[in-house]
């Protein structure tokens, strides 16, 4: 998360300069202002031309895209909802770059409207979906409502348009379509669900933002029309196309945040405390290089509340982060599955803190469709356990218990045997299903009961390497942290 944070913040001060600097006349070579719906073909155009670069590059579209029936032929291509999630994403790169373009605000006074927006949104939308909201976003909207007051009262220094206003709420409205669908479909930790979401987003939105100003343009809007056709022969329409081609770079990075399987309330302080940031830098870049009017002590006032609300929401996580945290192992009946699973982690913990320092973790387990609660793990998962070379004492002590809710808000995270028990937590508690996750991403782990001896013990092996993996693996054993107070 911090690289991510940190190609953010590189990335988004060159386009913001970018885009400021040709809407403000002031990029060398240039002869005069140009109007913000005049540079959005260009800015599209370039952006959809990079598009495919970075995806056949990355090799992450021959990989990950969706293969579906396309005019009688199977291809790779976005899914209809992705489309929908396009769309909205669309709206979102379009009007980014057109608030940066209006005269009368800097960048800074764009951004905190923006920025404070999603801040204030993202609990709103949790509260109206009843999705437990913690204090601490409460207080983090309470510190936006005031960076977003503390802006506006500052009348003197800005001319708000009724435009610039209508394009603010257009790109809070994106935002809002962007993380429903992105919470409905991705963000699992599943890393082929997660990256088919990027590419195909990915591939979608430039597509949408191109035809969204091609059919206004078409309509009879003057100012696009002429960013379709007489600016594309001027010397500037370069440089407008090169803002697509930075915007492609921080896209890249802005959704990979977006995407981390952790809660939006570490997510989203990540992707805006960066961007305010590289905000700041280049609107005293500007101010020094082109002689354009610094952010004044309002804003910067109003920046220091963004930055308090930033730290609100990562409180929580931030504050756990010494103590011990609790992953959970789920399967169906708790005497078998996760029952193993439980039982190697405790020893592979228990192992690893007499080689290295291990972070402070708990483990446990639990059953989504436990009938004999007290249990015991059953004997041919001993004896599998046994042959794998761990201990007989601590399978003996396990005893089934059922997945509850409360259970499920302690943990840290949730690793499920199957899709189809993830499914059955997340509807159990829909509040964590951003932290609840198949042991193995690539395929189930299928119930052993009533099979042969083999067959258990290739089921204790297939946890054992599954386990293994997850322990090992820095995401794990880093900064994971639950979604609960």
């Amino acid at each position: 998360m911090g690289w991510l944070a940190l190609g953010y913040f590189l990335s988004y001060i060159p386009y913001t300069m970018l885009v400021k600097a040709l809407s403000s006349g002031v990029l060398p070579g240039t002869d005069a202002p140009d109007s913000g719906l005049v540079l959005l073909p260009a800015a599209a155009i370039g952006q959809l031309l990079v598009m495919p670069v970075f995806l056949g590059l990355s090799g992450w579209w021959r990989r990950y895209a969706g293969r579906r029936e396309v005019l009688g032929r199977y291809m790779r291509f976005p899914a209809q909802h992705m489309w929908a999630a396009g769309f909205f994403t669309a709206l979102i790169i379009a009007t980014t770059t057109l608030n940066f373009t209006f005269a009368g605000v800097s960048i800074l006074f764009m951004l905190l409207l923006m920025r404070g927006g999603v801040l204030i949104l993202s609990p709103v939308v949790d509260a109206t979906r009843r999705r437990r909201v913690r204090a601490s976003s409460w207080v983090a909207v309470g510190f936006s409502l005031v960076a977003v007051a503390v802006t506006l009262a500052d009348v003197t220094t800005y001319h708000l348009t009724i435009g610039a206003a209508l394009s603010v709420a257009v790109y809070l409205a994106g935002y809002l379509g962007r993380f429903e669908i992105m919470s409905r479909v991705a963000k699992t930790g599943n890393r082929e669900t997660d990256r088919r979401y990027f590419v195909e987003e990915h591939a979608a939105a430039p597509v949408c933002q191109v035809l969204l100003l091609a059919v206004a343009a078409l309509a009879g809007h003057p100012q696009l029309r002429a960013g379709f056709t007489t600016f594309l022969g001027t010397p500037e329409a370069a440089a407008a196309a090169a803002i697509g081609v930075a915007y492609e770079v921080l896209f890249v990075f802005g959704t990979l945040i977006y995407l981390d399987r952790r809660e939006y309330s570490w997510c989203v302080p990540a992707n805006r405390c960066a961007s305010l940031l590289s905000g700041l830098a280049a609107s005293f870049a500007l101010a020094w290089l082109a002689g354009l009017a610094a952010p004044g002590a309002a804003q910067l006032t109003a920046l220091s509340f963004v930055v308090c609300a930033v730290a609100a929401l990562s409180f929580p996580t931030l504050s756990r982060a010494g103590r011990r945290r609790l992953l959970l192992f789920v399967c169906g009946g708790n005497t078998s599955r996760s029952a193993m699973a439980e039982s190697i982690a405790r020893s592979e913990l228990a192992q690893a803190r007499t080689r290295w320092s291990t972070p402070r973790l708990r483990v446990a387990s639990g059953g989504v469709a436990v009938t004999r609660p007290g249990a015991a793990m059953t004997r041919a998962a001993r004896t599998s356990l046994a042959e794998l070379g761990y201990h007989r004492a601590a399978a003996r002590t396990h005893r089934a218990r059922p997945v509850t809710p409360g259970l499920c808000r302690r943990s840290t995270a949730i690793y499920c045997m199957t899709g189809a028990q993830r499914d059955q937590v997340i509807a159990l508690v829909p509040e964590v299903g951003g932290r609840v996750f198949c042991l193995d991403p690539a395929r189930d782990i299928p119930d052993p009961a009533g099979r042969s001896a083999e067959v258990h013990r290739a089921c204790a092996q297939h946890i054992q390497q599954s386990v293994r993996t997850l322990l090992h693996e820095q995401t794990a054993l880093s900064a994971l942290a639950p979604d609960s107070g």
